[in-house]
């Protein structure tokens, strides 16, 4: 039976290491790989945004910072989608704008995915924590399998 699986990218090594398990764990599957930008993130862009006077002298820094990730995301799950294909994968991509946890649960749910397969963590510093919660909540969440890859 073919399964629909989904792999939550986010340029880290853990997720470049759950879409390898996905790969050679669950050859043939359908695959959809996500990535999910999270516009809290924009927020600290926002607060970053230097040296102006006040945040009004500073306008769209947090848009400006989404449409960059937005398209950081694109690429990133551009690649992941080829990496896939190479391997006999039939790939599709897709980005998402959210809290990433519960925007990763939503999709599964809303898509029929069968299994999710994602890194344990994400990026490094700050980021890396807070990732290490969107895999608690998408464990506690999701309605399908999980498997978290570290």
């Amino acid at each position: 039976m073919e399964e629909h699986l989904l792999v939550p990218v986010d340029g880290s090594e853990e997720a470049e290491a759950a879409l390898e398990y996905a790969l050679e764990r669950f050859p043939g599957e359908e695959l959809t790989v996500v990535a999910v930008v999270d516009p809290a993130d924009a927020a600290v862009a926002d607060s970053m945004a230097a040296p102006y006077e006040s945040p009004v002298d500073a306008p769209g820094v947090g848009a400006e910072w989404l449409a960059d990730a937005e398209e950081s995301a694109r690429e990133r799950v551009a690649l992941a989608g080829e990496r896939a294909e190479e391997t006999g994968f039939t790939a599709e991509t897709v980005v998402r704008v959210g809290r990433p946890g519960h925007a990763i649960v939503e999709y599964a749910t809303d898509n029929d995915i069968d299994h999710i397969v994602m890194g344990s963590h994400g990026r490094s510093g700050l980021s890396r924590v807070l990732l290490g919660s969107v895999a608690e909540t998408v464990m506690r969440r999701a309605d399908c399998p999980v498997t978290v890859v570290r």
